[in-house]
C-alpha cells in the first residue's frame, strides 16, 4: 500500500511521516494552494528522505513540470488538467464529481488519483466521494479526498485502491500536520491494506 501524505511544507512533518511508514510525501507546487512551496523549500525539505517525492502541479506546462521536478529532485508529476505530459513520471489526478465516472485517456499515467470535487479547488479540499467507483476501476488507484485516520480502513475495505493520500483532514492549519493524526492514519492504512490482502 502506497500511504501518501500531501501538502507538506516543513521538514520535521517530513521526517515524522517517514519515520511512522508513509511510503510518499506531496509537495503542491500550485500558486494558489495555501499549501503552496517553492521548488528550492521542496528539495531543501525532502533531502536523503527515503520516500516517494510528488510534486502537484496544475495546468502546468510540461517544460515547466520537468525544471521542477529536476531541481526540487521529485520521483513523481501528480497533474491535474488535460496537458500531456510524455516522458515524465505521472499519476494523473482527476476530481469525482459524480458516480459515473470513468478514467481519462492517459496511457502515460503510473497511477491515477481520485480526489473529491470543489470548485477552483485541486488537493487538500476534504471533500469525499463515494469510494466504491475506485474498486472497479483497471488501472492503479491512489484513493484521495477526505481521509483521516477515521475513515481510512473503511475506505479501502470498500476501494481496494493501490495507494491512500491524505492532507486536510490530518493537520493543525494548512500546510502543518498534526503529527500524532498522521501517524494514526499512516498505521491504519498499512493495518487495513494487511486485512485486505490476507
Amino acid at each position: 500500500m502506497m500511504v501518501k501524505i500531501c501538502g507538506v511544507t516543513v521538514r520535521e512533518d517530513a521526517l515524522a511521516a517517514a519515520n511512522a511508514g508513509a511510503g510518499a510525501i506531496g509537495f503542491n507546487f500550485y500558486p494558489a494552494s495555501p499549501r503552496y512551496i517553492d521548488r528550492d523549500r521542496a528539495s531543501e525539505i525532502g533531502a536523503g528522505l527515503p520516500l516517494t517525492k510528488v510534486g502537484i502541479f496544475v495546468n502546468e506546462a510540461p517544460e515547466r513540470v520537468k525544471e521542477i521536478m529536476e531541481a526540487a529532485a521529485l520521483d513523481i508529476a501528480q497533474v491535474y488538467g488535460d496537458r500531456s505530459y510524455t516522458g515524465l513520471r505521472t499519476w494523473r489526478a482527476c476530481r469525482v464529481q459524480s458516480a459515473d465516472f470513468a478514467l481519462p485517456d492517459d496511457g502515460d499515467a503510473e497511477a491515477f488519483l481520485l480526489d473529491g470535487f470543489a470548485p477552483g479547488v485541486y488537493g487538500g479540499s476534504g471533500q469525499m466521494f463515494p469510494w466504491w467507483i475506485a474498486r472497479s476501476l483497471p488501472r492503479p488507484v491512489v484513493l484521495a479526498g477526505g481521509l483521516d485516520p477515521d475513515n481510512v480502513r473503511d475506505a479501502i475495505a470498500q476501494a481496494q485502491p493501490w495507494g491512500v493520500d491524505a492532507c486536510s483532514r490530518i493537520e493543525t492549519s494548512p500546510g502543518r500536520k498534526d503529527r500524532d493524526k498522521m501517524k494514526r492514519f499512516i498505521e491504519a492504512a498499512l493495518e487495513a491494506a494487511l486485512a485486505v490482502s490476507a
